[in-house]
């Protein structure tokens, strides 16, 4: 090692020296550092490169025997010893400085006092040692030679390192790490490099680690600032947010008064206003909005009804429908509240929301009447959130709307009422969240508990509906009678919201069927079933406690079974209904009892086709002759498949399709079915679905194997949708055609005035590609297959 410093000193010394000059540039650019710590870091840092550059000198002239030489090597030799000395009084400088500013210290330490009398003492002895040769002499060929005074020339730069290094372990933990740890070796390196140079003579190694640690100095010390810097950065960061929560804060506070404020003057719609911040903001989380746009979605949301403040309480409290002149005065709503939310300059997009919520799609809206993209966008989100919460909310006049009705009103105003593009959100929010709560209900619609309450008259508290499935499921209960007449009852219905309705309104948005009622002493009333008998049961249970009672219900297909276990009598109904697309709900009720302690069991039994005594034929919508594949009925959402069928460029699919007389939903129609499957069948081993295209133009796009890009559009064939379900419940030909390129395959069709596209890119392209007819209460029959 020693042999390769040796070897290339003068290059080493040369390279530290530039190395020491940019530093000091970079050192007088800065302007983060003290003043007085930049002059000595500058000083540092051109001695350095001085003290370098005249050891070179001495070295390069060492033995010309010239007056150039004589002179150089001298006068070298002698800046040299000068200024390794003056690098540590520099150093010491720096030192001070740093302790007194950051250290907290109220004046220097007295031993860096001290180490400055030394090193001034020191640079004497070095003009003393020119005139009398106490460190070294020059022979007669100009060759540097040590005296006998050499070591005192080592020794206070030790003494001098001594009493730095002693002075900055004392106080470290006042410095940073980085900065108490480059002084220390700043201090520790050049007394361990003088000591070794005793014995390499020839060699500058102490001057080149003073001139290396000066650098590393400089290295930790400018990560040191950077550390501060961004500490300070972070603290003022830290310092805004704070202040950017506190504004949010503030803000949110604000808009929420204004909101119970909108709640104090409408209380039918209290939680209206949150509730549809709450869906906008899904809405738009789902198409893929920054969380910023999403927060001012939010909040525009949260007071899009502001206006309200300004509309009269009659008209707001009124239980009953408004009249026209009513609805007029409603309608100036939106002005009001853009007029109360346009003072917020600050926040523009709040006045947005308020003033365009109730616009339409088609242009029907008020109070512009703006139409389609001119809509501006965030009033187009709030425009369909604002619609899903009213319909599934309770007003003066009416009950919540049944989920599928509201999900068949989103669909019915895609494309003329609501944006097509977030309603289809919606939809798709919605079909992730079927299984919505269902809560008991009286008759003033006062929700009530499921496992207790108080009959008076005969059907004024009813339970929810309990669903009657191939699954074996057991209600037992107690009743305690108020008077001799007392008795509890079941309640036999179908209904989208699971629930007892009465009102003609109800009743028609919940496609609410009664069935019949059962009693426990043995007699029952039929009211639209097809059949339903009673029986005493010969090998029933043995006789339950008084109060106990017992039933026991399941369904196949078309047909129900329903036991009654009581203190009088033990029954078993069976029942038909409509058809098999049918679902059966039991409600409990009663007169002037008590229902307590009911309890709902469903065991893992299930029945088949001999489960329950037929009495009544089942009802079959495909007793036509069959085509080129059989014929289906499909009883229930995606409950059946056609066979598949390959598809291939030019593929026609020509059927006939029904909807069932039940079918009172727009997407109670045909679908149709793209997937892949080693065996060519739905749900077949390796099966991959692409695509799900709905004759009422709805699309379900997975993303997973493919992208689909679905445009439906009405033509002059469509006259409504309640026409339109009228063609499908008549009946009408249906005619799909595919053209397949490679890893594109284009479905179109058009039914009842819905034409349909859907352009459907395949991830990977090497499977081959099928095609079934799907679809939910609906008949497909006489199914013929076309190939080019």
């Amino acid at each position: 090692m020693m042999e390769f410093i040796r070897a290339h000193q003068l290059n080493i010394e040369l390279s530290l020296s530039s190395i020491c000059g940019i530093i000091a540039l970079f050192a007088f650019l800065t302007r983060t550092m003290p003043k007085n710590r930049r002059k000595a870091m500058i000083g540092m840092q051109l001695g350095a490169m001085l003290l370098l550059l005249f050891d070179r000198f001495a070295y390069i002239y060492r033995g010309d025997p010239s007056m150039t030489g004589y002179i150089m090597v001298r006068l070298s030799n002698y800046i040299t010893f000068s200024l390794s000395i003056a690098l540590f009084l520099f150093y010491n400088q720096y030192v001070k400085d740093l302790l007194i500013r950051e250290g907290g210290l109220p004046a220097a330490p007295k031993r860096l006092m001290v180490a400055d009398l030394l090193g001034l003492i020191a640079l004497l002895l070095i003009v003393i040692s020119q005139f009398t040769g106490l460190y070294y002499t020059f022979d007669e060929t100009n060759h540097y030679q040590r005296s006998s005074g050499f070591i005192l020339c080592y020794l206070m730069p030790v003494v001098i390192s001594a009493l730095q290094i002693s002075t900055i372990l004392r106080y470290r933990k006042r410095l940073s790490r980085k900065i108490w740890t480059a002084m220390a070796l700043f201090a520790v390196i050049p007394v361990a490099a003088s000591v070794l140079q005793i014995f390499t003579y020839g060699l500058s190694l102490t001057n080149m680690s003073v001139v290396l640690v000066s650098v590393l100095l400089f290295i930790f010390v400018y990560l040191d600032m950077n550390d501060a810097v961004e500490k300070a950065n972070e603290r003022q960061a830290e310092l805004y947010r704070k202040e950017e929560e506190s504004m949010h804060q503030l803000f949110e506070q604000t808009a929420t008064a204004f909101v119970n404020a909108i709640d104090a003057k409408d209380a039918n719609t209290q939680g209206h206003s949150p509730r549809v911040a709450a869906y906008a903001r899904r809405i738009a989380e789902e198409d893929g909005k920054s969380e910023e746009e999403c927060e001012k979605i939010y909040y525009a949301a949260l007071l899009h009804d502001v206006g309200k403040i300004g509309l009269p309480d009659s008209i707001l409290k009124k239980e009953e429908e408004l009249t026209k002149e009513e609805t007029e005065i409603a309608m100036r709503q939106p002005l009001i509240g853009a007029q109360i939310l346009s003072g917020i300059s600050e926040f523009p997009y709040l006045s947005v929301g308020a003033h365009y919520h109730r616009e339409r799609f088609d242009g029907k809206g008020y109070p512009e009447m703006l139409k389609g993209d001119a809509i501006p966008e965030i009033a187009r989100i709030i425009a369909v959130a604002d619609a899903y919460d009213t319909m599934t909310t309770r007003t003066g006049y009416r009950d919540a709307l049944p989920q599928q009705v509201v999900r068949e009103e989103l669909v019915k105003g895609s494309g003329s009422q609501f944006d097509p593009r977030f309603a289809g959100i919606m939809l798709q929010l919605m079909g992730s969240d079927r299984d919505y709560l269902l809560l008991t209900q009286d008759n003033t619609g006062e929700a009530i508990s499921q496992s207790e309450f108080l009959c008076g008259e005969y059907r004024t508290t009813i339970s929810n509906g309990i669903e009657v499935t191939n699954s074996v499921t057991k209600i037992t209960f107690c009743c305690e009678k108020e008077m001799d007449i007392s008795a509890p009852a079941l309640i036999l219905f179908d209904a989208f919201d699971a629930k007892v309705h009465s009102t003609a309104r109800a009743i028609r948005d919940t496609g609410y069927v009664e069935y019949g009622e059962l009693w426990f002493d043995g007699h029952f009333v039929c009211t639209s079933a097809r059949n339903m008998k009673m029986k005493p049961l010969s090998d029933g249970k043995p006789a339950l406690s008084e109060n106990r009672y017992e039933i026991e219900a399941v369904k196949y297909r078309d047909h129900a079974r329903i036991r009654l276990y009581g203190n009088d009598a033990q029954t078993e109904t069976v029942m038909a209904v409509s058809d098999s697309s049918r679902s059966v709900f039991i409600a409990l009720t009663g007169e002037h009892c008590h229902i307590t302690d009911v309890e709902i069991v469903r065991s893992e039994e299930t029945i088949g086709e001999d489960g329950i005594e037929r009495i009544a034929e089942e009802v079959s919508y495909i007793n036509r002759l069959s085509s080129d594949i059989p014929n289906v009925q499909i009883d229930g959402y995606r409950e059946k498949y056609t066979e598949g069928i390959e598809i291939r460029d030019g593929l026609r699919l020509v059927f006939h399709s029904m909807s069932f007389p039940a079918s009172n939903l727009v997407w109670h129609c045909p679908f149709i079915l793209l997937y892949s499957a080693e065996d060519g069948q739905v749900n077949g081993e390796g099966y991959r679905e692409y695509a799900l295209i709905r004759f009422d133009g709805e699309t379900h796009d997975s993303k997973i194997y493919a992208l689909n890009e679905m445009t439906a559009e009405k033509n002059e064939r469509f006259k409504s949708w309640e026409d339109w379900k009228s063609l499908n419940k008549a009946g009408m030909e249906c005619e799909v055609v595919f053209r397949r390129k490679r890893n594109r395959i284009i479905t179109t069709t058009e039914n009842g005035g819905i034409s349909i596209q859907n352009i459907t890119t395949l991830k990977n392209s090497g499977n081959r590609i099928y095609a079934a007819i799907t679809g939910d209460l609906c008949a497909i029959t006489d199914i013929r297959v076309y190939e080019r």
